[in-house]
């Protein structure tokens, strides 16, 4: 039974929130999950969907884009601001540049309609385990900062902090951000961002990279230490090299 390969978050029950206007889609998901051990509700609108978040507290939001109220983007950015919870999109939107949009907006993963029910238990599986990662790592560095040129990273808090302003980053941009500068002069690959930041499954391709590399750099004065090695990747240098 695939859905119990999340051992590493056993210590409480699962919550899912599925956001789908599709009642027989959102049951059939409903259905699936709670068979599997999770705990589940749907919301039929957007604005049900963001009340539910708060109240349910959910561990991961499976959010469809086209909403009948709200548009599913403008959810999934509400949700990454104001929750740290992990959102996959559903949409029969298949186009590559509207999965690097979505991606691009915040979301963990982007999944296709029409879907395969295992396919989308395997990858709630895998947001889920790389959530926890990450969460166990911010957790070891708990209360610690990163400096950067007129910036300092708060690792804990999930901030930055520029000239005494805070600098509005979306989770990726700052988990990339954080990533970058955790590992100073190091060379990566686009490829190897995608792994390390969006997991091994995404969906998208390297352009989300480049997107984000791109926002990094007009929203921070040390952008310019965000390097491009041509052919390669990027790479983040220190001030002081």
């Amino acid at each position: 039974m695939y859905g119990k390969g999340t051992d590493d978050m056993n210590t409480e029950k699962i919550r899912i929130l599925v956001i789908e206007d599709e009642k027989p889609i959102a049951d059939i998901l409903e259905y699936d999950f709670s068979k599997e051990g999770y705990e589940v509700k749907c919301a039929y609108t957007g604005a049900k969907g963001i009340r539910m978040a708060e109240g349910f507290a959910p561990h991961l939001v499976l959010l469809d884009w086209m909403l009948p109220d709200l548009s599913g983007v403008d959810i999934l950015k509400l949700l990454t601001e104001k929750y740290r919870m992990p959102v996959i999109m559903l949409t029969a939107r298949g186009a590559v540049d509207d999965k690097v949009y979505g991606l691009s907006c915040g979301a963990d993963d982007y999944i296709t309609k029409p879907f395969e029910l295992r396919e989308v238990n395997m990858r709630v599986q895998a947001v889920l385990r790389r959530f926890k990662k990450a969460e166990t790592a911010r957790e070891k560095e708990e209360g610690h900062t990163k400096p950067i040129k007129d910036a300092v990273i708060h690792i804990s808090e999930r901030t930055v902090i520029q000239c005494g302003e805070p600098v509005d980053l979306t989770p990726k941009e700052f988990d990339l951000l954080l990533w970058l500068v955790s590992h100073p002069r190091f060379v990566f690959t686009r490829s190897r961002l995608l792994d390390e930041i969006w997991g091994y499954d995404f969906a998208g391709d390297t352009r989300t990279v480049d997107i984000h590399i791109q926002r990094l750099r007009k929203k921070l004065h040390a952008g310019e230490a965000i390097i491009t090695v041509f052919g390669v990747g990027y790479k983040y240098v220190p001030e002081k090299d």
